[in-house]
Formats: C-alpha cells, sequence, structure tokens
C-alpha cells in the first residue's frame, strides 16, 4: 500500500530487502488477493481490430543499408497538463530520419494517412512500410494508400515492440528531450515544442551510428524531388 507505483518484481525486490524472501508468484497472487494494481500509464494506442486483416512481418534479418528501404510508424499519446493528443510520425528505418507528422484527438486513420500521404509526395515510395496492428494501420484507407502506391506492407507480431524498434527509441527520446520538460497546456503548444524538436533531430543532432552526421543528411545522400525541403528546414518568406 505504501508503494503503489510497484509492479512485481520490484516489490519482490524491495520485500526480500526488507527479509522477506519471496518470489514474483506470490507477490501478483497477493496483490490480486488485495484488489491492488500498480499505478502507471498503460498504452492504448495499438488495439487490433477484430475484422481487418494483418500483414506478416518482413523485416526478420533482413539488412537495411540505404534510405527508402523501409519506412516505419507508431502512433504514441502525448501527456499535457489537462488532456492529451495523438501523434503519428513516418521515419526513415536507414536513416532514423522524421520525413513527416501529425497531431491528433482522436484515434481515426485520418491523421496517419494524411502524414504517410505527405511523406510519400516529399521523399518518394518506400520498399517496404512497417506499423504495428493498430486498427488505424490495418484500416481501408492505410492499406489502399499503401497497396495503389506499391509498398510493400510489414507488421508486428503482437506484442513485438522490438518489430518497431526504431520507432520506439524515438517515442523515447521526444519524450525525455522535449515533452517531460516542457509543461505543455494547449495543442498549439504541443504542435510547436514537436515542430522545434523535429527539426532539431533531423537537422542539428549528431548521430553517433553515422560518425556525427545528421538523420536528415543521410536521407538526403540520395535523388531527391527537385525542389522538396527536408522536414523542418526554414523556408524562405515568399
Amino acid at each position: 500500500m505504501e508503494l503503489p507505483f510497484f509492479g512485481s518484481r520490484q516489490m519482490r525486490n524491495i520485500l526480500r530487502d526488507e527479509g522477506h524472501w519471496v518470489g514474483r508468484g506470490r507477490v501478483r497472487r497477493l496483490v490480486r488477493k488485495m484488489g491492488l494494481m500498480a499505478i502507471y500509464q498503460k498504452s492504448s494506442t495499438s488495439y487490433p481490430h477484430p475484422q481487418r486483416k494483418t500483414y506478416p512481418y518482413l523485416l526478420r534479418n533482413m539488412k537495411i543499408t540505404k534510405p527508402n528501404q523501409v519506412w516505419c510508424t507508431g502512433i504514441p499519446f502525448i501527456l499535457m497538463k489537462r488532456g492529451f493528443l495523438y501523434l503519428v510520425a513516418i521515419m526513415d528505418w536507414h536513416s532514423r530520419a522524421v520525413l513527416s507528422w501529425r497531431l491528433s484527438n482522436t484515434m481515426d486513420a485520418d491523421f496517419c494517412v494524411s502524414a504517410l500521404e505527405d511523406a510519400i509526395s516529399r521523399y518518394g515510395v518506400p520498399e517496404r512500410f512497417n506499423t504495428d496492428q493498430g486498427s488505424q494501420f490495418t484500416s481501408d484507407e492505410s492499406t489502399k494508400t499503401l497497396r495503389d502506391a506499391d509498398i510493400r506492407i510489414s507488421m508486428d507480431g503482437r506484442v513485438r515492440w522490438m518489430d518497431n524498434v526504431m520507432i520506439e527509441r524515438l517515442w523515447k527520446s521526444l519524450k525525455y528531450e522535449c515533452v517531460y520538460l516542457r509543461e505543455l497546456e494547449t495543442g498549439s503548444q504541443l504542435r510547436s515544442a514537436l515542430a522545434w524538436w523535429f527539426n532539431f533531430y533531423n537537422n542539428r543532432c549528431p548521430h553517433k551510428t553515422f560518425d556525427g552526421c545528421k538523420p536528415m543528411e543521410i536521407s538526403q545522400a540520395r535523388p531527391n524531388p527537385e525542389g522538396v525541403p527536408p522536414l523542418g528546414w526554414p523556408r524562405q518568406a515568399a
């Protein structure tokens, strides 16, 4: 009761430190019997739709060596002082560059499709596109956009966050380097903070994997449609 934020592993450890030699199984049983539950934020953005088709995971043992070979995406929710918003971002797996992003106050597929179409219009068509099995990505709108562009669809296995590890690492960096450092009260404040951070991440943040090169430098080391600026680069005033 004193430590409601501990799960069974931490509870077992602290009980052992205090001389009570118990295992996680016993801790779970006693916690259930007492009607207790650890207090922590649970993900609620990747529920599959039972009547929609899912696709196999296509990236196992695959060497990803160039931009536009694989794109990936996901949806975290971003907590603010009052409420939260959903974020989607399209990322190039090889370069780690964020190609497009959108915010939404609903979990409809529209904002995901909008981000995908924007990324395709700016950076061309990837060979594969990897997502989780959430209902937004198995929707007819999302899969039709990918099929019409002749993009192969790849989806994580159930409860397999490592299958989409690059986007998960992005969310961790975003939250610790941007969201958690600010007291965000409105959607416009969040949008401005995200715009700054994605620009910083793409164009100013050195990546150790590429000997200090920036993600967008790696992404742009290939033919790119003329006149298409990288996401977040300053535009000249008209």
